[in-house]
């Protein structure tokens, strides 16, 4: 009966010896504030138009898309191999800032409401993800 607590022991210790180097290799718990929270999609407009922005795989890989707030008027904006998510309109309605994948990995990208003109705002070997803009 004693030789069967030892190795039970035995195999606690080591499960708690893994336990604590596990923790102590994922470092701290991240505070509150410094938590991640996605943009939320569909992205409603701050203008009058009542356009929507949001990622949809229809096409197979993900991709902006815009329609009006009745879900007529359903246009892609992107379209390439890579995945584009997390739309967010400017506060003037003008451009939707994304997170796109076609530099390998996750960047910021703005481009114009209408999809034209996107342009890299990051770039750097980071994850780079949900944009979200200040007033």
């Amino acid at each position: 009966m004693r030789k069967d607590f030892t190795v039970v022991g035995s195999v606690l210790v080591l499960v708690m010896a893994v336990v604590s180097i596990v923790t102590a290799c994922a470092g701290p718990a991240p505070s509150p504030a410094a938590e991640l929270v996605p943009t939320p999609t569909p992205a409603l407009a701050p203008t009058s138009t009542s356009r929507i922005a949001f990622a949809s795989d229809r096409d197979g890989n993900h991709e902006i898309y815009v329609m009006d707030a009745d879900g007529s008027n359903q246009t892609r904006l992107t379209n390439n191999p890579a995945a584009d998510d997390s739309p967010a309109w400017s506060p003037d309605g003008t451009r939707i800032a994304f997170t796109s994948y076609r530099d390998f990995n996750p960047e910021i990208y703005v481009m114009d409401a209408d999809g034209s003109n996107p342009t890299n705002l990051t770039n750097n070997p980071a994850e780079d993800m949900w944009p979200a803009w200040s007033r």
